[in-house]
């Protein structure tokens, strides 16, 4: 499907599946999987739409040359994008429970996770609660603490104008999120995020990532994990790498040029290809162009579910 020297990608649409699972909760979230071998699972960020981001050619540019090694498995957030809204107010738990809950349903026991921006601390918490159930970890463009992200005053000022004028609001965000960015890429960004969520639900999710605390976690992250920030980054301060090497265990720390926070115009070509390789411990393996997803007859399925099935 793609080529591993040259990461460009080549019918990259054809074997994308986009699928349906249930939650323990009962919430129905929408799962998309692309590439080939061992699963890479990319836990939901802050709002996210599965078939309006994908559009976005930097958004494919960044997963092409993942998608060569790993089969690459994202879903969006409940209520954002295709996922079924959550019936109260969202939290770390839910986004363990979610994440879990899409590890059990495609029978992943050992899994590799990438962490983009808000998917960072989810993904550093599930590898510290399930230390047995993650092999690898990258984190890009995340946080720890989501005091970290900005003063008390501007965490304020930020959710009280997305609350009043999500409009205003998403616009702002780009310039922060993409402050080198073309005008048509920002365009982009807006449009994405006013599809993916409400103006309520961005704002609720919003204020969840400046709760969101992880620090405590992070001397029971056991496993192998490569950290990635950008320099000068306005979105999320690189600072939190001290709160990271105090808990530090194992872990490398990279730095790279300034640019937007978990910026998909920074493309993994140029991360070691060990990254996505097949060296770590046993896994769940994903055959090559067949979408990850239970067998059929699972216990892990449900009736709400879109079955698994090699052709479809």
């Amino acid at each position: 499907m793609i080529d591993p020297a040259g990461g460009e990608a080549r019918n990259l649409d054809r074997g994308r599946q986009i699928r349906f699972l249930v939650t323990p909760t009962g919430v129905r979230v929408a799962y998309a999987t692309v590439g080939q071998g061992p699963a890479l699972v990319v836990p939901a960020a802050w709002i996210g739409h599965l078939e309006i981001g994908w559009q976005d050619p930097a958004m494919r540019a960044f997963f092409a040359p993942i998608a060569a090694w790993r089969t690459v498995v994202a879903y969006d957030k409940p209520g954002c994008g295709l996922s079924d809204p959550w019936p109260a107010p969202q939290s770390l738990d839910t986004d363990l429970e979610v994440l879990q809950a899409v590890t059990d349903h495609l029978e992943l026991d050992r899994v590799d996770l990438l962490g983009l921006s808000m998917g960072a601390p989810v993904s550093l918490a599930f590898a510290a609660r399930h230390p047995e159930r993650v092999g690898r970890l990258i984190v890009y463009g995340g946080f720890a603490d989501g005091r970290q992200v900005a003063s008390a005053e501007v965490r304020g000022a930020m959710i009280e104008l997305v609350r009043v004028h999500w409009g205003l609001g998403s616009d702002m965000l780009a310039d922060i999120f993409l402050p080198d960015a073309s005008a048509e890429t920002k365009l982009r960004f807006v449009e994405l995020q006013r599809r993916s969520a409400t103006a309520e639900l961005a704002c609720e999710l919003l204020a969840q990532v400046y709760e969101l605390r992880v620090d405590d976690l992070l001397d029971r992250v056991v496993a192998p994990t490569l950290v990635l920030h950008r320099r000068e980054d306005r979105a999320i301060p690189i600072g939190w790498d001290a709160t990271w090497r105090r808990g530090s265990r194992g872990r490398g720390w990279c730095r790279s040029p300034a640019g937007a926070t978990g910026s998909t115009s920074a493309t993994p070509r140029r991360w070691s290809a060990r990254s996505w390789s097949s060296s770590a411990p046993p896994r769940a393996r994903c055959p090559p162009n067949r979408p990850v997803g239970p067998r059929p007859g699972s216990p892990h399925g449900s009736s709400r579910s879109r079955p698994w099935s090699p052709t479809a």
